[in-house]
């Protein structure tokens, strides 16, 4: 069977199965099994697929009709240019969190410092900074040691040195290390920002990751505003604070913020023009004990 008919045909069961995208997936999950780029089905379409590059392109096909992340299927995702190794351990990246490091790279200019970016998942966003920005030093945490294995193994393909990884429930792997080493000019976080009755939960890709990369109580307040509280004692003075969060949480995470003490707080839009990102600016070293927010 031709390759052309082939995509057509999984096209088909694709927007049959609800994907959003099914020509795209069906040319993606293809290029996987040939290991090929997706001009290269332009030029070739009419050549033929072999028996078991049909059957293992079908059987991905039928996997993304029951609802399968492409980047699961795969096993890769591209952000801002990389080439990223995905699995289930981790939320799949996606480009609206482009936004941030755009957001990060904007203030960082071209100084050194240091960047902590805060349940790094896949290292998407710290690889992308410091694939950037590589007089920085780029440190990414996560909880899921699985996602910290995963995040090393990204830096060592792409060959990103000014970056590590290590395993922690936010900030608390941080509390052992000296004191002066643990100030950073910017911390970063996508953290989970979803409220639990959030009927996206049911929909899409969202139904295959990890829920606890996903969901906060508060109605999705909780940990951005724990992060709020506790990035304080980690910013050195004029340092920044940036956390993605969802489109309608941005009035309330910029009070927050304010509240919490920081100054120059802005919320930025992705590219949608949706509310995305909202920093903020740390002034100094004092601390209201009594905002912290305990988890």
């Amino acid at each position: 069977m031709q390759l052309d008919t082939l995509l057509a045909r999984a096209g088909a069961r694709l927007q049959a199965g609800g994907s959003s995208s099914p020509r795209r997936d069906a040319e993606v999950l293809l290029c996987h099994v040939l290991k090929v780029e997706r001009s290269w089905l332009y030029t070739w379409g009419d050549r033929e697929a072999g028996p078991w590059q049909r059957a293992r392109f079908e059987a991905l096909v039928a996997a993304r009709a029951q609802g399968q992340p492409v980047a699961y299927l795969t096993g890769e995702r591209e952000f801002w240019g990389l080439g990223l190794a995905t699995g289930p351990s981790t939320l799949i990246p996606r480009p609206d969190t482009e936004t941030l490091v755009e957001a990060a790279l904007a203030l960082a200019g071209a100084t050194e410092g240091a960047l902590l970016d805060l349940g790094t998942g896949t290292g998407a966003i710290a690889l992308a900074f410091a694939s950037e920005r590589p007089g920085w030093q780029a440190m990414g945490v996560d909880i899921s040691q699985e996602a910290v294995e995963l995040a090393q193994y990204n830096a060592r393909r792409l060959e990103i040195a000014n970056v590590v990884f290590l395993q922690s429930d936010w900030l608390d792997a941080l509390e052992a290390k000296p004191r002066h080493r643990q100030r950073f000019d910017l911390i970063v976080a996508n953290p989970p920002y979803i409220a639990e009755s959030d009927p996206h939960l049911t929909q899409g890709d969202v139904r295959f990751e990890p829920r606890s990369a996903l969901v906060s109580g508060d109605d999705g307040f909780f940990d951005l505003e724990y992060l709020i509280s506790e990035a304080r004692r980690y910013l050195k003075e004029g340092g920044w604070l940036l956390l993605e969060h969802g489109f309608a949480q941005g009035e309330r995470l910029g009070q927050a913020i304010e509240a919490a003490g920081y100054d120059a707080v802005e919320t930025l839009a992705d590219l949608a023009g949706r509310p995305r990102v909202t920093r903020g600016c740390w002034p100094g070293p004092r601390l209201d004990s009594d905002s912290s927010k305990t988890r």
